[in-house]
């Protein structure tokens, strides 16, 4: 039902009962086409309001009282219109009596006497928060497609894993106002707290709180909180391989909050983190293939002459020596004849892993191609080569039993040491065909020894 500020006076003449009745007709219309209905007075304040409830208010309590703060919001003003146009239209995003946001779509139509004042004005309210919202989001999710396809697009032109990271990460920073953002390793000790990726600013400050509130479970979405004076915004972005890791980033606590379509982007995000992170795991290990022999995983002949090539002009430099051991497995092709290929594959890769344990982490050992082996010592001479030399000669065979299942094996290393000393100017194709020719000479004399071979013995 209607509510009036007071009863209408009846006009009694047929004039007055036409301009009552035309009042109404406009009401019952009104009421029928909007969601509400309403009149101000001259003022700007409401004298007819229907329906009966509005915006879950009761109408009766809303008569008398500025339509600016119910119908639209009070910083919007009265906007009573005074003259121009008869026909006025906003938007207005309101409060309903439960605290929930309602769109309202209003037209209103100003009303003038004789003299061209307003005396009041009329007007008709629409909800439209379904289709704002609608609308809202369809922008959102178009800005969120032009803001990605930046991200590509800067991504694209990078070749090197960390440096799409950074592209992306600065993109998302301008594009949400951020200070600065990161890539945190969010796995169990040792590598913990480690930063994969960093941008802008302010990292080091809010770090050891930041690694506090990430929470232990990475299962769920974005997260938004507080440090200090930055508000932080964090989603997971742990990879297929079992890398697990978070994107956070930071801007200031006095910059509007994190809303829904920060929420989404930073997802959206994440997800392109996930996928550089998985290209660069998959390059460091296209590059560690390109150095290593698959079946062993020790170096290979390219990878182990361009390393030690290195370490010679290091060690010239430093005044120190090099040394390189040169191994080759006897009567390797007997076992595979006798045993089968899965004995041979056995055996090479015990004799790496045998070759290892005698030297120190940072000397060189590889597999240089077939029952070939090398080692190279930096800054030991010729003497500290032939104590590990004979610890092999020694303890070699007696390791190698197994692969016979019960039956004795033959198996033995030849061995060729070959010192370079600095200030020599030799090369390491020299040392290494020194060192080869010892070798040989070893197999040539009954195998399962080793000699030391001097400069001048080179011819």
């Amino acid at each position: 039902m209607s509510q009036l500020a007071e009863p209408l006076q009846i006009v009694p003449d047929q004039l007055g009962r036409a301009l009552l009745e035309s009042r109404q007709r406009w009401r019952d219309f009104g009421a029928m086409a909007a969601d509400i209905v309403f009149e101000l007075d001259g003022a700007g304040r409401l004298e007819f309001l229907s329906p009966e409830t509005v915006l879950g208010w009761p109408a009766a309590e809303l008569l008398g009282r500025p339509a600016a703060g119910i119908l639209w919001t009070a910083a919007e003003g009265e906007d009573v219109p005074r003259s121009g146009d008869r026909r006025r239209k906003r938007k207005s995003w309101v409060t309903r009596a439960d605290g929930e946001e309602v769109c309202l779509k209003l037209a209103l139509a100003p009303q003038f006497d004789a003299d061209g004042l307003c005396t009041g004005v009329r007007g008709v309210g629409v909800d439209v928060t379904e289709r704002e919202r609608q609308d809202l989001a369809a922008a959102a999710a178009v800005r969120r497609a032009e803001l990605l396809d930046h991200l590509l697009d800067q991504m694209r032109q990078e070749v090197l894993a960390p440096r799409m990271m950074g592209a992306m990460l600065t993109a998302l920073l301008r594009a949400l106002g951020g200070r600065g953002a990161t890539v945190l390793d969010v796995a169990d000790p040792p590598e913990l707290n480690k930063v994969i990726h960093e941008v802008g600013s302010g990292l080091q400050r809010i770090l050891p709180d930041l690694l506090d509130a990430l929470p232990n479970e990475w299962s769920s979405g974005p997260r938004a909180f507080r440090l200090g004076e930055r508000q932080v915004l964090t989603c997971p972005a742990s990879t297929r391989f079992g890398h697990q890791a978070v994107l956070a980033i930071w801007r200031d606590a006095e910059q509007r909050a994190w809303d829904d379509d920060d929420h989404t982007l930073i997802v959206s995000v994440a997800g392109l983190a996930r996928i550089v992170m998985e290209h660069e795991t998959i390059q460091r290990e296209l590059a560690r293939q390109a150095r290593t022999d698959p079946l062993t995983g020790l170096l290979n002949r390219r990878a182990f002459i361009e390393e030690a090539t290195r370490r010679i002009n290091r060690l010239e430099h430093d005044g120190l020596p090099g040394t390189l051991m040169f191994i080759d497995l006897d009567r390797f092709k007997p076992l595979n004849d006798r045993f089968g290929h899965e004995a041979g594959d056995h055996a090479l890769i015990q004799t790496g892993a045998i070759l290892r344990q005698v030297v120190r982490p940072t000397d060189l050992v590889a597999r240089l191609g077939g029952d070939e082996f090398a080692i190279w010592l930096d800054g030991f001479d010729e003497f500290t080569a032939a104590e590990r030399a004979e610890q092999l000669k020694l303890h070699y065979p007696g390791a190698m039993q197994h692969l016979g299942k019960g039956e004795p094996v033959d198996l033995s290393l030849s061995i060729g040491i070959a010192c370079r000393q600095p200030g020599s100017g030799e090369e390491l194709e020299d040392v290494v065909q020194r060192a080869d020719r010892v070798m040989y000479e070893v197999k040539r004399g009954g195998r399962g020894q080793w000699r030391v071979s001097r400069r001048e013995q080179l011819v």
